[in-house]
């Protein structure tokens, strides 16, 4: 296994097969990789109780919620104070309207991601709880046309040399 990350290529390729599609039965990802299927389900429990594994999530159709509207909300902070940033950190994240939520540096301090019924509800969100918060500083909103979300992660992990030859 790699040093670095305690995972090695098999567990690597189960977290990216599970990531894809979370319902794949134990045969299914052994034949996949290559194990017997004993063997994968140790190796998938190991990665759950390590905290590779984090959960598995279904991707549900926004207008099935009665989600019309998606926007993202980009926050400048009034006082970057880590009391003050974690006390807005827990309020955003408690919002039930609140799907993704991002600390980052440049121009924004935070970028939130929000699913609302309708523009009202957004404009409710925005204008009456988020900016009522002592954090802020100011506010910018962008509706989201369009969205895709890619499930699993590229694996930039490198192989040891010996392995890279012995695949060429």
């Amino acid at each position: 296994m790699s040093e670095s990350q305690g995972l090695d290529r098999i567990d690597r390729r189960l977290l990216q097969l599970l990531a894809k599609d979370a319902r794949r039965s134990n045969k299914e990802l052994a034949a996949e990789v290559g194990l017997a299927p004993s063997s994968c389900h140790a190796r998938v429990r190991r990665l759950i109780d390590e905290g590779h594994l984090r959960g598995f999530h279904a991707h549900v159709e926004p207008a099935a919620m009665g989600v019309t509207v998606r926007a993202i909300v980009f926050v400048q902070a009034r006082h970057h104070e880590k009391q003050l940033l974690d006390s807005f950190w827990d309020f955003l994240v408690a919002l039930p309207e609140v799907i993704d939520t991002f600390y980052v540096a440049g121009s924004h301090d935070l970028l939130v991601h929000v699913a609302v019924r309708d523009v009202e509800h957004l404009r409710e969100l925005v204008s009456s709880r988020i900016s009522a918060h002592p954090a802020i500083g100011r506010l910018e909103t962008s509706l989201i046309f369009r969205h895709h979300h890619e499930p699993s992660l590229p694996d930039y992990v490198k192989q040891p040399r010996a392995s890279r030859k012995a695949a060429s």
